[in-house]
């Protein structure tokens, strides 16, 4: 008689069954006693912190209670920190303003490429026949720009141009080639620290200039970049004395002095009428009337003053070619600045410029054996601070009440680029 009851091995072998289908699955089905683990990190007497056993915060339990309220706060600093440096980057580091800087610079390592090969000549080889140098460069003009201005038609000929503006020309001639001569031949009377103070005389003179000629409006912020980068120069004279550079005191300082005054005003002058030329006429023009008239007048000047010294060169291929690299560097100098006073101004330009004396001094580090103080590295840093202080904002340009001068070719704004950037900008935060 079989028995139906289920028999303990069965029992147990569907007991294995079971097991095994668990295995498969991966899963294990929790006792029904303990359905979830204890919270045991929830446990106020384990985190010494009262109210961090709350469940609707557990990710409260590790940390103390007041630390998430400063969060809001912290975050919105950091916030206003991250707009505060954007802001910074997108005002004064701009490709714009990062375009003139390195145009600028490199208007600084030509200016800079003059005093070396003029020092050496003079220390090496005792040849100190400035208008001699001012000939070659405006000769390589003349035989350039102003054969391309004899080429061209309509008004913008030559002859044209002579037949209106001759005697103009003949006066931004004269004193652009007695600005170079006057800052050359004072360092024969007086010390280095009062032409390289004095000649920044110009600045504030090229400022008043542009005011009453160009119209020109500065802001506040154009004042104060000017008057840091004027704080950069005294840092790099003061420099100059400690590192024992000031060793001249000069045959006639009063002379010295006044020769750089009037070079510095004439700079000026020339300064703003390149502007004007440039931003009103053409970059063509300037250069080729300057070549025909700075030819003219340097080479009367040269047979008047320097014949002597011409006739007594010992010439060899170094003194001649230290002639050329003088020329070049003038050259490319006359080339570019026009392009850099376009799309911004004469001022900025001048402001740009004040580093090349400091890169007069890392090359005579090792071709003059000068001594080196981190001052002209601090002067160099506040110089391009208020370099780009000035163009981080464009001036405005006041338009006159009735003048006889050209229509203007542009928007009558100076800092022309960095006009039609925040142009596009506002454009932008209009869309969106």
């Amino acid at each position: 008689m079989i028995c139906r009851r289920r028999s303990p091995p069965a029992a147990v072998r569907e007991g294995r069954e079971r097991t095994r289908q668990r295995g498969l699955t991966g899963r294990a089905e929790p006792p029904p006693a303990a359905q979830a683990p204890p919270p045991v990190f929830r446990d106020p007497a384990r985190l010494g912190v009262p109210g961090a056993g709350d469940r609707g915060a557990p990710m409260e339990a590790t940390s103390p209670a007041g630390s998430a309220r400063p969060q809001p706060h912290a975050q919105g600093a950091a916030g206003e920190s991250a707009s505060l440096l954007l802001w910074i980057k997108g005002k004064l580091f701009t490709w714009n303003i990062l375009k003139t800087i390195a145009l600028g610079q490199m208007l600084s390592l030509c200016i800079c490429g003059t005093a070396i090969t003029s020092q050496y000549l003079a220390e090496r080889y005792k040849v100190n026949t400035p208008m001699l140098q001012s000939f070659i460069n405006y000769c390589l003009l003349f035989l350039i720009y102003t054969v391309m201005l004899a080429f061209q038609s309509g008004s913008d000929n030559l002859l044209n141009i002579l037949k209106k503006k001759w005697w103009k020309y003949i006066l931004l001639g004269l004193a652009d080639v007695e600005a170079n001569y006057l800052i050359v031949r004072a360092y024969q009377y007086t010390t280095l620290t009062s032409v390289q103070l004095l000649d920044c005389f110009g600045i504030p003179v090229l400022m008043a200039l542009s005011w009453f000629i160009l119209y020109a409006r500065y802001r506040v912020i154009h004042f104060v970049a000017v008057a840091v980068c004027l704080l950069g120069v005294g840092t790099m004279v003061g420099a100059d004395i400690v590192a024992g550079r000031e060793d001249n005191s000069g045959s006639d300082v009063l002379i010295g002095d006044i020769l750089v005054l009037l070079g510095a005003s004439l700079y000026a002058v020339s300064n703003v009428c390149e502007e004007y030329i440039v931003k009103k006429l053409s970059r063509q023009e300037f250069l080729g009337m300057v070549g025909l008239f700075g030819t003219i007048i340097s080479g009367i000047q040269l047979l008047i003053v320097e014949y002597k010294d011409i006739a007594s060169i010992h010439w060899d291929w170094k003194i001649a070619l230290l002639f050329v690299a003088f020329a070049l560097c003038m050259f490319c100098l006359y080339s570019f600045m026009p392009l850099v006073i376009k799309v911004t101004s004469a001022t900025s330009v001048n402001l740009g410029i004040l580093t090349a004396d400091l890169y007069s001094l890392f090359f005579g580090l090792f071709l003059f054996g000068y001594k080196f103080s981190g001052l002209y590295i601090l002067s160099f840093t506040v110089i391009m601070v208020g370099f780009i202080l000035y163009c981080s904002t464009p001036t405005r340009t006041a338009e006159p009440f009735e003048s006889s001068m050209p229509p203007v070719t542009s928007i009558g704004i100076d800092n022309l680029g960095l006009k039609l950037e925040e142009n596009l900008q506002e454009a932008h935060s209009a869309v969106l």
